[in-house]
């Protein structure tokens, strides 16, 4: 039996050599960004970069989803190694799409390249010959929670139920015999470093419609009933809330407006608002959902209009696995130094991951290889070699840990997790998020 640190060692040895192609797929995915469940060419790439190195490979899972297995052929666990298609929309970044401002001021370009060094690493004959079970390389879409309004489309016509894209995965059962999960984010912690461990609010998404009555701005507004005033209300009432919400609870609400009115010379009638509701735990996203819906429906009675309030599942909280956490970490070290792997806080920024994070063992430390603000302008992956180089030799060198001597540590992190939920009453929970409701006063 071939030893860890030799299975390692090969790995690693085999990234190295293909670290100028992992880089090049990524700055390729950095260069044409696409938000999420639009992601066709990223997709095409993965698929294609997976097909090329002798992957079995399933697409179009969620719409522009893919997946790629490695199966050594013996007994052990089913480790899903995950990065994430899709883009934000940033106009003005450095590297947006000219025609609709998408732009990968997320770092999940980086997050794919990382994957596929995981997957570069493994498929060296000499390191699977060594390892138990089952590994899924995940390219999962729409992490991003944008574009509602696009997604209730989506919705509507059968292509998805949930928007986020690692949901579609656990709905359409690509999940059911996974056993442990993880992913490597971009941060923008210390430079240089790793960071592990930390936790993610939750949230809902909400879509609002306050339907007035169109006049002439200037020759008859008394005649109109209008919907921006409406809106405006609800938005001052929802603010009028945010000294009740607790500081644990790390509360955000952080409404725009989609749509402001058809012309400005009329009384507006359609005007149109995607909001969050985030919190650290479930009661508190069901509290703060409601003082939300009162404040908006507050705008509506104020001035005649109606409002309908459409509410969807957003993400779970996350809280990931110590016990995978210190494997992790004790190979991060081993690539960086101890001194170099950071514990993170928790953050108030939600990710799917969080839904995973309830039903397996998860992880998703950061690479810490960025400048700027994370989702702003100027967010820029400047360490390619940590944040998809050594990121994906940490993950792949956890796997070879949970996978080597028959699975032995694997099958050990996987029986002692004890789940919040089974997958069946997570898609409970999660369709029970879901409401629409018109309200006339």
């Amino acid at each position: 039996m071939v030893d860890r640190a030799s299975l390692k060692s090969t790995f690693s040895s085999s990234v190295n050599l293909r670290a100028d192609e992992l880089e090049r797929v990524s700055r390729d995915i950095l260069d044409h960004p696409e938000s999420g469940y639009r992601e066709i060419r990223t997709s095409k790439l993965v698929a294609e970069w997976l097909q090329n190195n002798g992957f079995e490979v399933k697409t179009g899972i969620a719409k522009t989803g893919v997946i790629g297995t490695l199966d050594t052929g013996r007994p052990g666990p089913h480790i899903a190694v995950m990065g994430e298609l899709d883009s934000l929309l940033v106009p003005g970044h450095a590297h947006a799409d000219s025609d609709t401002g998408a732009a990968h001021a997320c770092g999940h370009h980086a997050q794919i390249g990382s994957m596929l060094a995981v997957a570069a690493g493994l498929t060296e004959s000499s390191v699977i010959d060594g390892l138990a079970g089952k590994i899924s390389f995940m390219g999962t879409p729409a992490e991003e929670y944008i574009e509602l309004e696009y997604r209730e489309s989506l919705q509507s016509s059968g292509d998805i139920e949930f928007f986020g894209g690692k949901q579609e995965f656990i709905k359409l059962g690509f999940f059911n015999d996974v056993d442990i999960a993880m992913l490597t984010h971009t941060g923008g912690e210390t430079a240089g470093t790793f960071g592990i461990g930390g936790s993610n609010n939750g949230m809902v998404g909400k879509t609002i419609q306050y339907i007035g009555k169109a006049a002439h701005a200037g020759g008859s507004p008394h005649l109109g009933v209008n919907a921006l005033n409406a809106a405006h209300l609800g938005l001052a009432a929802i603010h009028a809330q945010r000294e009740t919400f607790r500081d644990a609870d790390t509360v955000r609400v952080h409404p725009i407006i989609t749509k402001g009115g058809a012309a400005v010379n009329s009384v507006p009638s359609d005007v149109r608002i995607e909001t969050y509701v985030r919190a650290s735990n479930v009661p508190a996203i069901l509290n703060t959902s409601e003082k939300v819906d009162r404040a908006f429906r507050a705008g509506a009675l104020a001035t005649g209009a109606m409002v309908r309030i459409i509410t969807n599942p957003g993400y779970l909280p996350a809280k990931y696995d110590e016990s995978l956490t210190e494997i992790y970490r004790h190979n991060a070290a081993s690539l960086i130094g101890d001194d170099n792997v950071i514990r993170l806080n928790h953050s108030s920024g939600c990710t799917d991951m969080g839904d995973v994070s309830q039903i397996m063992p998860t992880i998703q430390p950061t690479a810490n290889a960025t400048s700027g603000n994370g989702h702003g302008i100027d967010y820029l992956v400047e360490n390619y070699d940590l944040a998809v180089v050594k990121a994906g030799k940490a993950m792949g060198m956890t796997v070879i840990d949970l996978l080597a001597d028959g699975g032995e540590k694997g099958r050990k992190i996987s029986g002692s997790f004890n789940a919040p939920m089974t997958i069946s009453e997570y898609l409970n929970r999660m369709r029970g998020f879901r409401s629409d409701f018109t309200y006339s006063e």
